[in-house]
C-alpha cells in the first residue's frame, strides 16, 4: 500500500519525514554522462534535507564491459547480492533508475516480494541500440514498456517526453525535471579574454559522451570560423579526434575544470536529435554560454523560443547567431532551475510502503551488514 508523502515546509510547523531511499542504477562513476551527474546530484541534496540514500551500482559487483562500450560495467548475475543489499537497507522506498542488469534484478525482487517501486526513463535507449547496431526500434520500446509497466511511478524529465511515452502505451509517467549547481557553473567574466588553453575564438564547445548517438559529426562538419572544442570520452574519441584533427578534444573534464570550459566559451553546440533533456543544456547557460542546437525534443523542452538559445536545423546558422547572444540573457535563463525544486519532486514520486520503514533498533545492525557485503 502506498503512503501518502508530504513535502516539508519549514514555515508550515510539521517535521519531514526522514526516509531511506535505495536508488539502483547500471550508471554509475567512473561513467561521464547526464545520468550519473544527475543521480550524483540528487543524492547530495536529499542527504542534505536529512535522508538517507543507499546506492546499488556496478561497483559493487563482478563486472564486464559493455560490447561496443566498454567505459560502460555490467553487472554479472546481481540477483543474490542485490537482493542482500536492499534487505540489509530495509528501505522505505526504491527507485530503479536504469533497465540494465541491476535494473531488471531489483525489479525482479520488488516483483516476488509484492513492494512497490518507482522507475525513470532517462534515455533513449532504443534509439542509441538502433544507432549502434541497427535493432528495431519497436523491440526495443516493446521491452521498455514491459520494464516499466509494474512501476507504480514512472518518472520523465519534460512534458514532451511524458506525452511520447503515453501515446507509445507506457501508461500516465510523472515529471521530475532537472536542476543546475549555479554556484559551480556561473559566468567567469575574467576568461572572456584571451582563452585559457590560447584557442581560437570564437570557441564552440561540445560537452557529452563522445558515442555515434550525440550526432558530434555534425558540429564538427560545420564550417565555422574559430576553434571547435570536445569535452567528455567515448567509443568514437580516437575516431573523431583522427577524423578532424583541428578540433581540440579535451577528453573528460569534471568541477572546477568542467566548470572553467563552459564558462570560457563563446557558444555551446548540442547536436544530439535523441537527449530526452540534455542537462549539458543548463550547465552551460549557467556559465553565461549560449546554446546553438537543433529544435528537437531536448532543446525544445528545456529552452523552447527564449533568446539564451538559438534553435535551428541548420546547425551552422545556429552556431554563427549564437555566439550574439548576451551572456546574461543565458545566465538569468539557468537560474530558473532549483535543484532543490527537482529534488522535491522526486520525493513526491516515489513508491513508498509501509512497511519497509526503518525500525530504529535495527538500524545500527543493518548499517554493520551494509558494510559487510
Amino acid at each position: 500500500m502506498r503512503k501518502t508523502y508530504q513535502v516539508a515546509d519549514p514555515a508550515l510547523g510539521y517535521a519531514e519525514p526522514r526516509l531511506r531511499i535505495v536508488i539502483v542504477s547500471d550508471a554509475a562513476p567512473p561513467q561521464v554522462n547526464g545520468v550519473v551527474r544527475t543521480l550524483g546530484e540528487l543524492k547530495r541534496h536529499l542527504i542534505a534535507m536529512g535522508h538517507e540514500v543507499i546506492s546499488i551500482t556496478p561497483d559493487r559487483f563482478v563486472t564486464v564491459p559493455m560490447p561496443t562500450y566498454p567505459e560502460i560495467r555490467l553487472a554479472l548475475f546481481p540477483g543474490r547480492r542485490l537482493a542482500r543489499m536492499i534487505e540489509a537497507a530495509n528501505p522505505n522506498a526504491i527507485h530503479i533508475a536504469t533497465e540494465g542488469p541491476l535494473g531488471l534484478a531489483a525489479r525482479n525482487y520488488c516483483l516476488k516480494r509484492r513492494l512497490p517501486f518507482s522507475t525513470s526513463f532517462h534515455t533513449r535507449f532504443g534509439e542509441y541500440l538502433h544507432a549502434r547496431t541497427g535493432f528495431p526500434l519497436r523491440w526495443s520500446y516493446a521491452f521498455l514498456r514491459w520494464f516499466h509497466s509494474r512501476a507504480t511511478t514512472i518518472m520523465v524529465a519534460t512534458k514532451s517526453l511524458q506525452a511520447e511515452l503515453e501515446e507509445r502505451g507506457f501508461g500516465r509517467p510523472s515529471i521530475w525535471s532537472r536542476g543546475v549547481d549555479t554556484e559551480l557553473f556561473r559566468p567567469r567574466p575574467e576568461l572572456q579574454g584571451e582563452h585559457y588553453l590560447s584557442l581560437a575564438r570564437p570557441v564552440y564547445l561540445y560537452v557529452g559522451r563522445v558515442a555515434v548517438e550525440k550526432n558530434i559529426d555534425a558540429f564538427l562538419e560545420a564550417d565555422l570560423p574559430g576553434t571547435k572544442m570536445i569535452v567528455g570520452e567515448g567509443p568514437r574519441f580516437e575516431h573523431l579526434r583522427k577524423r578532424f584533427p583541428d578540433a581540440h578534444f579535451a577528453g573528460a573534464l569534471f568541477g572546477e575544470d568542467l566548470a572553467k570550459a563552459y564558462a570560457a566559451a563563446d557558444c555551446f553546440v548540442f547536436p544530439s536529435r535523441t537527449d530526452t533533456f540534455g542537462l549539458v543544456l543548463i550547465e552551460a547557460l549557467a556559465s553565461g554560454t549560449p546554446v546553438a542546437a537543433y529544435p528537437v525534443q531536448g532543446p525544445l523542452d528545456v529552452i523552447g523560443a527564449d533568446p539564451a538559445a538559438v534553435l535551428d536545423e541548420d546547425l551552422r546558422a545556429a552556431c554563427l547567431r549564437a555566439v550574439n547572444i548576451h551572456r546574461s540573457e543565458a545566465r538569468d535563463f539557468a537560474l530558473g532551475f532549483s535543484w532543490e525544486a527537482c529534488t522535491r519532486q522526486f520525493l513526491s514520486n516515489l513508491a513508498l510502503e509501509e512497511d519497509m520503514r526503518p525500525q530504529p533498533e535495527k538500524h545500527a545492525q543493518d548499517e554493520a551488514v551494509l558494510e559487510s557485503i
